[in-house]
């Protein structure tokens, strides 16, 4: 078997104290992400998370810092993830852009109100994402090299 592990990319952007959110369904399931999907072939991760960003909310996103790189197991499916997650700022949103197969649409939930609705986050990336973020986690995109 070979082991192929899901590179995707999260943004998280905050404004007035609460945070962009996506509701979704998988797996018939209805739950809370960052905005977040995955790498496509021939894109920067920069260009990977602008464009799940505008997909996902409509929203326009330009980001700024590195929060983390994070790795999970989901073992129910027995897939390995690492995500990049990029705070930044985050644009107008185009209200008529049509939002990805199984986005319900963009919320704004507090750091208090994600706490209390924990179980129905996606993943235990969110809310690490979002720690680390409060906790003032930045770092500089020159990290990411392309060569």
């Amino acid at each position: 078997m070979i082991w192929t592990p899901h590179v995707t990319v999260a943004a998280v952007a905050e404004e007035n104290g609460r945070f962009l959110l996506v509701e979704e369904v998988v797996d018939g399931r209805r739950c809370f992400n960052q905005p977040a999907g995955h790498w496509d072939p021939g894109e920067t991760l920069l260009e990977a998370v602008t464009r799940e960003t505008l997909e996902e909310t409509g929203h326009f996103f330009r980001p700024e810092y590195l929060t983390g790189i994070y790795h999970w197991e989901y073992p129910a499916k027995n897939l390995t993830y690492l995500r990049f997650a990029f705070g930044g700022h985050l644009g107008t949103r185009d209200t008529s852009r049509a939002l990805d197969a199984g986005i319900i649409g963009p919320v704004w939930l507090t750091p208090e109100e994600m706490a209390a609705r924990e179980g129905e986050m996606r993943s235990v990336m969110v809310q690490r994402c979002m720690a680390d973020y409060r906790a003032g986690q930045r770092y500089p995109l020159e990290l990411l090299h392309m060569v």
